[in-house]
């Protein structure tokens, strides 16, 4: 963890208090893939990382507060996948590499942060603006860029001027969300990772430029 971090009373922590903070985040990400969000509690995380509820309330408000936090550090990181598709070309054999590369990148993002991913999706159904504030974050990375390039081959002629830019993106964009949250469900149909990814890539290309891929 880079620059300054505080503790909950204000104080500037030092290099000790940092390391000892990120070790609670750390023991909180670990407990989240298997336990309920709610069922984790203060005293279970301080265990975990050797040492004391008093010193996890020193960094954090309660569980739902360090949860947050981590939320908010894979909203950093998933803003990184705007890279997956900015400035990328769709034409072409390149267009039909865009969209492999989207769609690995992003599945493999979802499965990298699966837990806290899921802990963001149910905030933000159950209508907790802080839970939904950050799965937009991390989902309109992908979604401006890929409006984006809709608007740019409609500007070259490649696309009808009927498409919409923000609703194509936004669909596909929740589409990937919703298979990338459910990939290990895709066994239970026979389905299979290598299966799954250039078909998600087919829909993909085919929803941002209206034409098969040439691969």
């Amino acid at each position: 963890m880079t620059g300054q971090v505080r503790t909950v009373d204000g104080r500037v922590a030092g290099r000790r208090g940092q390391a000892t903070r990120q070790k609670l985040l750390d023991c909180l990400s670990e407990m989240l893939s298997s336990s309920p969000y709610r069922d984790v509690k203060v005293i279970d995380v301080a265990r975990k990382a050797g040492t004391s509820p008093a010193t996890f309330y020193q960094y954090f408000p309660d569980v739902e507060g360090a949860v947050l936090e981590i939320a908010e550090e894979v909203a950093k990181e998933g803003a990184g996948l705007t890279e997956l598709v900015a400035g990328r070309s769709w034409v072409g054999k390149a267009g039909w590499t865009t969209s492999e590369q989207l769609v690995e990148g992003f599945l493999d993002f979802w499965r990298h942060n699966d837990a806290i991913l899921r802990v963001i999706d149910l905030g933000a159904a159950e209508g907790d603006k802080r839970f939904y504030k950050i799965r937009m974050k991390i989902l309109n990375s992908v979604t401006n860029s890929l409006t984006d390039s809709v608007k740019e081959l409609q500007s070259k002629g490649k696309v009808d001027k009927d498409v919409s830019p923000a609703a194509m993106a936004g669909s596909l964009v929740a589409m990937l969300a919703a298979v990338a949250s459910h990939q290990k469900g895709f066994t239970t149909w026979g389905v299979k990772q290598a299966e799954l990814r250039p078909n998600l890539a087919l829909l993909v290309h085919l929803g941002i430029t209206g034409k098969k891929p040439t691969k």
